[in-house]
């Protein structure tokens, strides 16, 4: 299972970047890496695909630290940051791609074997809460690094948002996820009604007619990942108004973290007394309580709301057409 969590992820990963990559080629037929298709195809085969998008990324980054500007109007170097800021939301949404469809299920998987053995050691502990901070850190990541590639949206502030944010996700995604592990150690059948929770998010972002991807097969993979997101947390699949489903989702996120320990301790009373299983239905209801309440703290007060003014003709950005392009395509993401 291992093997196949790691598999798909890479996969997955691989083929949304080399779509990316030629969704941005130019009229010449090469890449804006200045890669042919060949070469490209090439990398993301051996699986190089990501650490390539970091490579053009850190050289561009460096090219634009060290270039000298003062020729340069305030539109060219604004166009130039916007270019760079959406070569990192790629990056963001990849890796956000890899964390849900490799790192959460094998963590799961992890969590599931140690509460059928429970023999753990520091090092475990210390292995799982790096785990869940790291999944939390992506989210918080891809957030910041999508609000900054769209210049009409203001940017997630750091500090007090961020922390509460982050805080948010942490907690809400980790007494998930250990709701999860407790209902596959009362039955593995229970993976069954995963893949039932799956194939309602893949159906709801097809109800939603997502347009994220150029061609219809790669629309139906990219439902599919998002079913999966869906799994563990919440996201805005379209960009639009989502209260109400929010509302929803957390409703029916509750009434599983809130049933799942008291319905595996009733089910399997020789499990009452497990020090480990307490602390984890301790874990899930102070996490699902706290987790809450960051959300409802950080929508409330603490999100930045309001777009910034339009562009006009004089203070529009450089090329047009490029850019518009460009924010069309990150508007099209996930938005958490």
């Amino acid at each position: 299972m291992t093997i196949i969590f790691v598999l798909s992820g890479v996969l997955i990963t691989q083929i949304f970047s080399y779509k990316w990559f030629l969704d941005d080629m130019d009229e010449e037929g090469q890449a804006t890496a200045g890669m042919s298709k060949c070469q490209l195809a090439t990398c993301h085969v051996f699986c190089m695909g990501v650490f390539l998008r970091y490579y053009f990324l850190l050289k561009q980054g460096f090219q634009e630290v060290w270039k000298k500007t003062s020729s340069s109007t305030a539109e060219e170097m604004r166009e130039r940051n916007h270019k760079l800021f959406c070569m990192a939301t790629d990056l963001s949404m990849l890796k956000l791609f890899e964390t849900f469809l490799e790192s959460v299920p094998q963590l799961l998987l992890q969590l599931y074997i140690i509460l059928r053995h429970p023999e753990l050691s520091v090092n475990q502990y210390l292995s799982l809460a790096f785990s869940f901070a790291s999944v939390a850190w992506a989210l918080v990541d891809y957030r910041r690094c999508l609000r900054k590639s769209l210049p009409s949206i203001r940017e997630m502030p750091s500090g007090a948002p961020t922390a509460v944010y982050l805080l948010y996700k942490l907690c809400t995604i980790t007494s998930h996820v250990l709701s999860y592990s407790l209902l596959l150690t009362l039955s593995p059948y229970s993976a069954v009604a995963l893949t039932v929770l799956w194939l309602l998010g893949t159906t709801w972002a097809h109800l939603l007619q997502t347009n994220f991807c150029s061609s219809r097969g790669l629309e139906l993979l990219y439902r599919a990942v998002i079913g999966v997101i869906l799994v563990f947390t919440f996201f805005n699949v379209k960009g639009q108004d989502t209260k109400v489903a929010m509302i929803i989702y957390y409703i029916f996120y509750s009434v599983i973290n809130f049933t799942t320990p008291p319905l595996l301790f009733l089910l399997k009373p020789e499990l009452q007394s497990s020090k480990l299983l307490l602390t984890v239905g301790g874990l899930i209801f102070g996490g699902s309580v706290l987790g809450l309440l960051c959300l409802v703290l950080y929508y409330l007060f603490l999100h930045p709301r309001g777009n910034w003014p339009e562009a006009d003709e004089v203070d529009g950005l450089g090329n047009e057409a490029e850019t518009t392009r460009k924010i069309r395509k990150v508007e099209n993401f996930l938005q958490p």
